[in-house]
């Protein structure tokens, strides 16, 4: 059965709007660093945010969507709240390694543009390595999986492989390689194959043999088996491999541009931490959480969509 639709008044009518207003309320505290001056960052942040939920919850009818989303929110004016309690008006932390999230939002308005830049560095090297691995792992993986034996054996020599962080392959790709790009496109390939080669293999050593056996009495052709039976069972497993190679490749993107890099946003982070400029340090390390959790909402999208067939 299909859910009915939420009347609207009970989709306004949420818990996370109380936090929302906890937060106007302690703008009132005196503050206790010389005074915040970019305080209205903050509350035009806070308010900007409030606005977009109310349209959400508008839009959203369906109740579990609705309920992940203002519990997201809820989750967000928490930190919020918290950061500015812990800082501008509590001072409990010292304001030079943790500045108010005034501060912090007013330094993103200031470098977005750079912001901007970086993001699209890192998400090109990103794409290039990623899209690259799957084009070689997923073919490879269907091929060694379809021999149980031969599956059997390269799980383990990948599981072997997979264990090395590809991190300590910088220096031969520096050696080797034209351009630090060149190398970071490496430790994205390196770090999404074997977790996509592993899942595809998985995927298809674990077709059932009665599924095989009947499709080869209806004399399929190879072909058909394999894109027609063997690839569609193994999607589930595929795409946990490619999740993990997606997580790892940003993990370790920003690892390989703090090395080496001049654009990216590990290269912005480590920039700002060799100037002692922890305002943008925060601020880069929100980004590329934010910039993650966007990729992963995405590509889990496309991974409900491609497997809608086992709903």
């Amino acid at each position: 059965m299909r859910a009915e639709p939420m009347p609207l008044h009970r989709r306004l009518r949420r818990f996370c709007h109380v936090f929302f207003v906890i937060f106007l309320l302690i703008q009132f505290l005196p503050d206790r660093v010389q005074g915040d001056p970019h305080a209205d960052y903050a509350l035009a942040f806070m308010t900007i945010m409030e606005v977009l939920t109310l349209l959400i919850s508008v839009c959203i009818k369906k109740e579990p969507g609705l309920n992940l989303f203002v519990d997201i929110m809820g989750f967000v004016y928490i930190l919020l709240i918290g950061w500015t309690l812990l800082t501008a008006k509590g001072n409990l932390v010292k304001a030079s390694f943790f500045p108010p999230p005034g501060v912090v939002f007013e330094a993103a308005i200031r470098d977005s543009r750079v912001i901007l830049v970086n993001i699209k560095t890192s998400l090109g090297i990103v794409a290039q390595g990623y899209l690259l691995a799957l084009i070689l792992a997923i073919p490879l993986g269907l091929f060694l999986g379809w021999s149980f034996r031969l599956g059997n054996a390269a799980t383990y020599i990948a599981k072997f492989l997979s264990s090395i962080p590809p991190v300590v392959y910088i220096p031969y790709g520096i050696a080797l390689l034209p351009t630090f790009r060149s190398v970071s496109v490496m430790v994205i390939f390196l770090a999404s194959f074997w977790p996509v080669l592993a899942g595809t293999m998985s995927g298809v050593l674990q077709v059932e043999k009665q599924i095989l056996d009947s499709a080869r009495s209806l004399n399929l052709h190879r072909a058909s088996l394999l894109f027609h039976i063997i690839l569609p069972a193994s999607m589930p497993q595929i795409f946990i491999g490619c999740n993990q190679g997606l997580s790892v490749s940003f993990i370790l993107l920003t690892s390989a541009e703090m090395i080496g890099a001049r654009s990216g946003l590990g290269y912005y982070v480590k920039n700002f931490s060799d100037l002692g400029d922890y305002t943008r340090i925060i601020l880069g390390v929100l980004v590329i959480g934010m910039v993650v959790t966007v990729m992963v909402f995405f590509f889990n999208k496309l991974q409900r969509y491609l497997l809608r067939w086992k709903q």
